[in-house]
Parts: structure tokens; C-alpha cells; sequence
């Protein structure tokens, strides 16, 4: 998982801006493109091929994630890890997950996904794009999004409730990471020139992946935008915005978030 440090961030400075395309017009496409309306749904939702796969994600979503009490848990332990690419021993699931494409999302083992998630890694171009490393916990209704590139969460991490993690040009976060709820990471901001049409169809543009060292603490409510590297041992105030750079074991706060202390 990342060991970031302040040489390393510094050399994203002045990096060129990685192109992408809206999500929303490749779901359009998708789902308008050829083929027999099972096999759109197959490959949008389930992102595995044949019958058998297809059975499985729907008697798991229909039957098992909704369930509640301890019926619900067993079913959805059992069959849950026919879905992701890998799962770990010990790994739970709460109730009403949505996932997309889990076939392309590793589990690892003791993980903790609380009720209400979405998992959707439609963008993910190879197995173990998205990744979920040992013990982490994800905190009910937390929204995780490869939208393209990749998206991995190290160790010993806890997401909390209702964040949401949008990966257009990647997300990286480390080991024994805190994230306080209602955080947003990653995204991308829509071209905007006035001749080229619709916003929303000029597709998108990013500075990069948001990269995440080891032992962060990043406050309730912190926004970190696409391209910021934050080092090993920093902290993030709550309501931060995150714009650029911070070095290892610093404190930074506000709007846009400045270097407030560091930690000695």
C-alpha cells in the first residue's frame, strides 16, 4: 500500500491533467449498444458471463442481501463469495448491499461491510482494481465507485458511514487509515468550454489519482480532490478541503485546507 512521502508528492506537482470519460455516457452506451437486453444486464450488472453466474448474483440480491437476522447473515456468507473475485475467511456482509461487478473486487480476510453499501466496480479494466485489503471496516451506506482506473484500500482501515469514493483516475489509501464519515474522495471536474457542447457530454478531466499514505486521520466531513498525495502519519481536520499536497505527520484544516501544526 502507498508509503508516501514528501518527495514523492511533490513530483505530481505540474503533472499533465489524465483524460476520462463520463461515467454517465458509458452506462448511456452500455446500455443502449447491441446485444440481447440478458446480456446488457449480465455485463452492467453481474460482469461475469454465463448461466450459472447470472443464477447466483440474482438468488444472492434478490434472497440473501435484503434478509434480515441471522438467516440473512449465514446466506449471505455462503453466497457472497461466489460474486467478488476473492473473498477472505471471516469476511461479513451487512444487508442491502448493491453491488456492480464484483467479480472484479477481492475481499480480504476479517473484512466488515456494514448494511447498505454500494460496491460497483464497472470500471475496473482487471481483477483486483478494487480492492479491499485484511480488517478494514466499511461503515453502513458508504458508496465505493471505480469509475476507471482502480480503487485499493490497504489494512487495518475504517471507512466511515456515508462517504463516498469515486475513482476516475484512481484511489489509493494505506494501512491503519481512518476515514470519519460523510468524507468524498476522488472525482473529476467536466470540461466547460462554451463551443463544444453540453458539459455533461465534454467528458472529464483529473489530476490524478488521490493517494493516501499509512496511519492518516482524515475528519468528518473532509473533501479530498482528485490529485492530492497525503503523506504517511498526516491528519485532516473535519470540513476540510483538500486541494493540494500535504506532507507527512502534518495537521492541516479548512477551506482550502492550509498547514495548521505537525505532529512531533
Amino acid at each position: 500500500m502507498p508509503n508516501d512521502t514528501a518527495s514523492q508528492a511533490n513530483s505530481r506537482k505540474g503533472d499533465e491533467p489524465a483524460s476520462a470519460e463520463p461515467k454517465k455516457d458509458k452506462v448511456i452506451e452500455a446500455l443502449a449498444g447491441e446485444g440481447s437486453a440478458l446480456s446488457k444486464y449480465q455485463a452492467f450488472f453481474v460482469g461475469k458471463r454465463g448461466i450459472g453466474a447470472l443464477l447466483v448474483y440474482e438468488i444472492a440480491v434478490m434472497v440473501a442481501a435484503p434478509m434480515p437476522g441471522a438467516l440473512g447473515f449465514v446466506l449471505r456468507k455462503m453466497l457472497f463469495g461466489y460474486l467478488f473475485d476473492k473473498v477472505g475467511r471471516g469476511a461479513r456482509f451487512g444487508r442491502g448491499l448493491s453491488l456492480r461487478c464484483p467479480g472484479q473486487i477481492r475481499i480480504g480476510e476479517n473484512v466488515a461491510i456494514d448494511d447498505h453499501c454500494a460496491l460497483d466496480a464497472r470500471g475496473a479494466a482487471e481483477r483486483g482494481d478494487f480492492t479491499i485489503g485484511a480488517r478494514t471496516l466499511i461503515a453502513r451506506g458508504t458508496i465505493m465507485v471505480v469509475k476507471q482506473a482502480s480503487l485499493r484500500i490497504g489494512s487495518d482501515t475504517s471507512i466511515g458511514s456515508q462517504c463516498c469514493l469515486s475513482a476516475v483516475s484512481g484511489i489509493e489509501i494505506g494501512d491503519h487509515v481512518i476515514l470519519a464519515g460523510q468524507c468524498y474522495l476522488g472525482g473529476g471536474r467536466y470540461r466547460t468550454a462554451l463551443d463544444a457542447g453540453p458539459m455533461v457530454t465534454q467528458g472529464l478531466h483529473s489530476k490524478g489519482p488521490v493517494v493516501i499514505g499509512n496511519d492518516v486521520w482524515i475528519g468528518a466531513g473532509a473533501r479530498i480532490l482528485d490529485g492530492v498525495r497525503i503523506g504517511d502519519g498526516a491528519i485532516v481536520g473535519a470540513g476540510a478541503v483538500v486541494t493540494s499536497d500535504v506532507a507527512p505527520r502534518t495537521i492541516v484544516a479548512g477551506v482550502p485546507a492550509r498547514e495548521v501544526g505537525h505532529r512531533s
